[in-house]
């Protein structure tokens, strides 16, 4: 600060203390390249790392190999023993991978019981020798504990090696994932080696193929939806109609979504396409804003865990000015077993909009009931498999009572999948079942043949 004449006379400063946002920044870069539950990296980093591999091996030459594992019935065990169980398995498989890799050695979990590790300078003779020490590792010190039993585990691995430039760090990981699959078809706790090129190139070439084929439907919007009719049983009255999404060919055709959706999850694609679901589901509520109806949208596991869904569907709501209750969120059971705590906050933020969610498949998991202690829901949809045969089982009979009569003390609704003839709904009726869904009640329709099916009543 000067004076009249120029003269300095004294600084002013200003002092702002940015300790908590420089620590919150921080905060955010870890989860955005590190998995919650086991701090490893996450697939997204991951990949980050193979890329720059790539680039190494491209310009320096051949070295190093790529390992997949995935833990052998990983699914069963943890339905039968209980997600804390399930996912102190994974951070004791975490550590002990840890513990026998390199500081070089790159560990992370790609999802559920999914890990990969990149060794940089690995020759393929070594990776086979720590392969065969992560499959002795895990299978001899680790285990589900659970009351009064104990379930061991076992790990299959795939492991890829670096040739050169001709391959992108996703091809790679789509080789060392083909092969860790061959080790389970040969029988699990084993690893497999990537086959000579000439045995394998279809196989990654087709893989490669559907993915390119996914992001092209998403970029230039070729997927379609159908939906199906859910009949409310107190009233006859089609209460909510579910959405099917599917994809459309180079010709035009009908894709299912089991030809693409699996594929999608494990290379994270599915995020997309459910946001793309639910953009349009929310579409379609605007274009009748006084309709009854609503709308189910599925969602995949990996979604629980997409902030830009979550601000997707809070920001067009809002814009739109539908409303919320009309729109119903559902994810399977075992989705939701994979991260409990993450499937109950993605639940609560979506109740806290107006929106209702749905428990899909209930009953397919051995632990059904106790997920019912920690994940907030509007509707149980009772698993098919107990629907379709329950007239001929009374083991049927006694598991759909159940769940009619836990649903009731909670004040929520059921829905039973599955529902193929008129005999069968109405024994579902006399059970106090409240809404149907199957070939009875109605096929999955185009939702632009339905017209204005979703605003009218049957």
């Amino acid at each position: 600060m000067r004076d009249a004449d120029g003269a300095p006379l004294r600084f002013l400063t200003q002092v702002q203390d940015v300790t908590e946002r420089r620590r919150f920044e921080s905060e955010l870069r870890h989860l955005a390249d590190h998995d919650p539950l086991t701090g490893l990296y996450n697939r997204r980093r991951f990949e980050q790392e193979l890329e720059r591999h790539v680039t190494e091996v491209a310009r320096y030459g051949p070295r190093g190999a790529l390992l997949v594992l995935d833990l052998d019935h990983f699914k069963y065990a943890n339905d039968a023993l209980g997600h804390h169980a399930g996912d102190e398995l994974i951070l004791s498989v975490a550590a002990i991978l840890g513990a026998r890799l390199r500081d070089s050695d790159i560990l992370a979990r790609l999802g559920g019981d999914e890990f990969a590790v990149l060794l940089p300078t690995a020759d393929p003779t070594e990776g086979e020798h720590v392969a065969e020490e992560l499959l002795r590792a895990v299978r001899e010190e680790t285990g589900l504990e659970g009351a009064n039993r104990r379930a061991g585990v076992t790990t299959s691995i795939g492991i890829a090696g670096f040739r050169g430039s001709d391959m992108t760090g996703e091809e790679l990981l789509i080789e060392a994932d083909l092969a860790m699959y061959d080790a389970k078809e040969a029988g699990r706790d084993r690893y497999a080696v990537v086959s000579p090129e000439t045995q394998r190139p279809n196989r990654i070439k087709a893989r490669v193929s559907w993915l390119e084929r996914i992001r092209c439907a998403l970029d230039e919007d070729r997927f379609v939806l159908y939906a199906q009719p859910i009949r409310n049983l107190r009233t006859g009255d089609v209460s909510q109609q579910e959405l099917l999404v599917r994809m459309l060919g180079d010709s035009d055709e009908l894709i299912p979504p089991g030809a693409f959706l699996p594929l999608a999850e494990r290379f994270g694609l599915a995020p997309a396409i459910d946001r793309w679901v639910a953009g349009r589901a929310i579409d379609l509520l605007a274009a009748d804003p006084a309709g009854s109806q609503a709308l189910e949208v599925n969602l995949s596991g990996p979604s629980l865990n997409d902030s830009e869904l979550l601000a997707l569907i809070e920001a067009q709501v809002k814009l739109r000015g539908i409303d919320p209750r009309r729109l119903i969120f559902e994810i399977t059971e075992t989705a939701a077993v994979a991260n409990i705590p993450l499937a109950r906050r993605f639940a609560e933020r979506l109740m806290q909009l107006g929106c209702r969610f749905a428990l899909d498949d209930f009953g397919a998991g051995f632990g059904s009931f106790y997920y019912l202690k920690h994940l907030p829901f509007d509707y149980l949809k009772i698993d098919g498999e107990f629907v379709s045969g329950c007239l001929g089982s009374r083991t049927d009979q006694l598991i759909i009572e159940s769940v009619v009569r836990i649903a009731r003390g909670l004040g929520k609704e059921t829905i039973a999948e599955f529902v193929s003839d008129p005999q069968l709904e109405r024994f579902l009726r006399s059970q106090g079942v409240d809404h149907a869904q199957g070939f009875h009640i109605g096929r999955p329709m185009p939702v632009e043949a339905i017209g204005r099916m979703i605003t009218s009543r049957t």
